[in-house]
């Protein structure tokens, strides 16, 4: 009975919240809000123009990064926000990263093309470069010796050929009701994980959520042990296999997509991530899995296979790595501020439009529109587009450690009082379903009063389950409110995620009005709401967060 009793009482609790936040709710407000961001008003195609055709793709410390960001700044600018700055971040990255020429073909038994991009930091070939393919998949020191002297001039293949399977699903999916429902439900605490759902929780899902995890779990991964190998060490391996492969003198290691991509679609990223003292690293192709089981499967038949390559890169100084800022000024100064953004970096395959050009481009919308309707904020609002995102969450990492709390020590900053949230858009171009509500249930009716006039736009989902992988977790491990939004999949999993068909083609105007509306909505009321949102406690000192 005292069990009902506190539920019941929780309940009712729960209904006031939402009701009196509802009552706070201005509906002129979110139809402004929505007239500005739906069709001839809209700018964020135009911004993703700019992020991707114009000036992708961006990798962290890249020549097109700093031009994409130096755009951004201004464009930032004209739309009357201030302070807009790219701001620099502390931790050591390495070296920039740009390919000028990528050239592949199969000139016997017979000529074909090969679809394919030079692996970030890969080196240059000596121009035009002629050898016989060898398929060479060494897991680990003891498969070092079977190979010495035999790979002097040769391109080495350096995984096992797979056959992926015949697709019998849709390439591109949207979240179904019952999809949504299971979401919204509490999570089973017999899972090995119970509140935690992966970005795109889904069918065709993404392998992993964001930069923390995906990017590292490339990074090196296929050229050093092949697919599924054993790993052989991790990273002092890797060393000794990329010394031997240089000193066996080979001309360019070649490797397959990753995931099941098909159709000419190359999922793949970098290699590992270089320091300021590597050297660089062997030429390095990625490409598609069908022109990959080719050349294995005339290898097999003892059918030689000569290839050809041309693979230019440009390896510069970073010269200061940086994150990029700007403000919208609140009308009390002593109200703290709201944060929104998403990472700017990409991989180099695509042009960086649904990872996360969108996310960016949103963001960037969600603050012009809010600028262009001289909306009244009391919190001041600040957007932020990082990098490094995808090799670790490391621009939002320095970011927060630098304005609001170290993980390592837990001791706040005096930003870190006045945050009163952080919303993060980074899972595709699809249109908003709802909010992770980060393990934070007081959320739920203050969230649930903000979609409601957006409910006919298909976002009404709230799950307690929290996703990591992505710039929210780098502000959560420190106690502060942040978020990252329900998305529908569309292609992400399938076709766009660390793919050359990462372009602007794969972006949905409609879907992307949508989010602009909903995120800059979201701002507005965490900018005007009287109260702060409500916090998780503060994580102990070295907890360093969920999901990351």
């Amino acid at each position: 009975m005292r069990k009902w009793t506190v539920g019941f009482l929780a309940l009712c609790a729960c209904l006031w919240l939402q009701a009196q936040e509802k009552e706070r709710v201005s509906l002129s407000i979110a139809h402004q809000i929505r007239n500005e961001a739906f069709g001839r008003n809209s700018k964020v195609m135009d911004t993703s123009f700019y992020l991707t055709d114009v000036h992708g793709p961006r990798l962290t410390g890249s020549p097109q990064i700093k031009r994409a960001a130096e755009w951004a700044v201004k464009q930032l600018t004209d739309w009357g926000l201030v302070n807009a700055k790219m701001e620099p971040w502390s931790s050591s990255f390495g070296k920039g990263w740009e390919c000028t020429r990528y050239v592949a073909m199969m000139k016997t038994p017979e000529f074909q093309p090969i679809i394919g991009f030079a692996a970030p930091w890969s080196g240059s070939t000596a121009g035009d470069v002629t050898g016989d393919a060898v398929l060479a998949v060494i897991n680990g020191p003891e498969d070092l010796d079977q190979w010495k002297g035999k790979l002097k001039g040769k391109i080495v293949l350096t995984a096992a050929p797979h056959a992926d399977e015949l697709p019998t699903q849709p390439l591109s999916v949207r979240l179904t009701d019952s999809e949504l429902a299971a979401a919204a439900g509490a999570p089973d605490p017999t899972s090995g994980n119970p509140s935690s759902l992966p970005l795109g929780f889904v069918r065709n899902a993404p392998l992993n959520g964001g930069g923390g995890a995906r990017g590292g779990a490339q990074a090196g991964g296929r050229g050093a042990g092949g697919r599924g190998g054993r790993g052989g060490g991790g990273n002092n391996f890797r060393a000794q296999l990329a010394k031997f492969w240089k000193e066996e003198g080979v001309l360019v290691l070649v490797q397959p997509g990753s995931g099941s991509a098909d159709g000419g679609t190359i999922m793949g990223s970098g290699q590992v991530l270089r320091t300021a003292a590597d050297e660089a690293p062997l030429p390095t192709a990625i490409i598609a899995n069908e022109h990959y089981n080719r050349i294995t499967r005339l290898l097999a038949k003892n059918i030689p296979v000569n290839l050809e390559f041309d693979i230019q890169t440009k390896i510069t100084d970073v010269g200061g790595s940086f994150n990029i800022t700007a403000e919208i000024p609140g009308t009390d100064p002593r109200a703290g501020f709201v944060m929104v953004g998403g990472h700017f970096d990409s991989w180099t395959g695509g042009t960086g439009a649904t990872d996360n050009g969108a996310g960016s481009a949103i963001a960037m919308e969600a603050v012009r529109i809010l600028k262009s309707l001289n909306l009244k904020m009391s919190r001041t609002v600040r957007i932020a587009l990082w990098t490094g995102e995808e090799q670790g969450l490391l621009g939002s990492r320095d970011y927060v450690k630098e304005h609001f709390a170290d993980p390592a020590n837990m001791q706040p900053k005096p930003e870190h009082g006045k945050l009163a949230a952080y919303f993060n858009l980074d899972n595709g171009g699809g249109r908003i379903r709802g909010v992770y509500l980060q393990d934070n249930d007081e959320m739920r009716p203050i969230f649930e009063a903000w979609l409601e006039p957006f409910r006919d736009l298909g976002a009404s989902t709230l799950t307690i389950r929290n996703t990591g992988s992505t710039d929210h977790v780098s502000f959560d491990a420190v106690g502060l409110p942040a978020f990252q939004f329900i998305q529908d999949p569309l292609d992400y999993g399938t076709r766009t995620h660390h793919s050359n068909m990462d372009t602007y083609d794969r972006l949905q105007p409609d879907d992307m009005e949508q989010a602009s509306a909903i995120e800059a909505w979201f701002v507005y009321n965490a900018a005007t709401r009287p109260e702060m949102l409500p916090r998780k406690p503060m994580p102990k000192p070295g907890a360093g967060g969920r999901g990351q």
